[in-house]
């Protein structure tokens, strides 16, 4: 049996794989997604990760597509008490930035898609630079008291607004941000290496990376003079272009071969190895693409395998 991760100070305990949710109703529908779904927490997984937002950008869709599959699954499966539910505010084309009105109600949303009554982790999904943190800080510690949330978590925030946040909370006693979501991967490094991530270490904050096998590169399956059949495969392809892309994938090789691994589970593994990470998400289309994911649970990389990679995307 695969142990559990605490998220942070929070009393939230994860498993080391994150499913991502921004694939349902996206690239796997329903009944995709529900086969997804069984097979994650068939393997002891917990912690199912989306955003009001999933997945506004498709034609036909209106936002919170994800959350009603969740929802649904959920209901269908009994299990609500045996799931970690994360979902974000401030994308929705309805709820759109931070003000504490719009907060509230969004997460009111989120509550009848994800048909339950509280919501595990709630992150500001994109920081609104308009709005003090104190007033977007308020508004969470009252979803907090209410009991609609139990944890709160910052995504895609400077190191300056997310210090003046846990200030406010600290001075005033409300919730505190336990957890990140940062963009970081082993071809991304610069945005959460640094300042955020000292931040994180300093105070005790879990970061949950997102994009963590960059859009699908770091599967291995994206190679040059291929093609991949993928709604992803324009994103990927700076990577491939790029020196530090395929140094990268020479290191995955090379250290997934040593561990008869898939390249995706040395991916995550790495970044489940770095300081402050608690636990990686990645997201599956099908059930078959779920084992390389989960295989992060079991593997463990060995110090200079770490720093074979951590040099290759430098």
């Amino acid at each position: 049996m695969t142990s559990l991760r605490r998220l942070g100070s929070s009393d939230l305990e994860v498993f080391p794989l994150a499913l991502g949710g921004n694939v349902f109703g996206w690239t796997a529908d329903e009944e995709a997604s529900f086969a997804v779904l069984d097979a994650y927490a068939a393997a002891g997984g917990n912690f199912v990760d989306t955003a009001d937002s999933y997945s506004a950008w498709i034609e036909g869709n209106k936002g919170g597509e994800s959350e009603t599959i969740i929802g649904k699954w959920v209901k269908a499966r009994g299990n609500r008490s045996d799931v970690v539910i994360a979902t974000k505010v401030s994308q929705h084309p309805d709820y759109k930035g931070l003000s504490a009105a719009t907060v509230k109600a969004a997460a009111d949303a989120s509550l009848r898609r994800l048909d339950t009554d509280h919501i595990d982790l709630y992150y500001t999904h994109f920081d609104d630079l308009d709005v003090p943190v104190e007033e977007i800080i308020g508004a969470l510690d009252e979803l907090v008291k209410a009991g609609k949330v139990r944890q709160i978590a910052a995504s895609n925030i400077t190191p300056e607004r997310l210090r003046a946040s846990l200030d406010f909370s600290d001075r005033e006693g409300l919730a505190r941000y336990v957890a990140l979501q940062p963009h970081y991967n082993l071809v991304s490094r610069d945005t959460y290496e640094g300042e955020l991530q000292d931040l994180a270490a300093s105070e005790g904050l879990a970061a949950v990376p997102y994009f963590a096998l960059a859009s699908g590169f770091l599967t291995g399956k994206y190679r040059p003079g291929t093609t991949v059949d993928s709604a992803r495969a324009g994103a990927v392809a700076k990577h491939l272009e790029s020196e530090r892309g395929r140094r990268v994938l020479a290191a995955l090789d090379e250290v997934a071969a040593a561990h008869e691994a898939p390249v995706a589970t040395v991916a995550l593994a790495w970044l489940a190895a770095r300081p402050t990470v608690a636990t990686p998400i990645a997201s599956a289309r099908t059930a078959d693409q779920l084992p390389a994911l989960l295989g992060v649970a079991e593997l463990t990389l060995k110090d200079e395998e770490v720093d074979r990679l951590t040099q290759a995307s430098a």
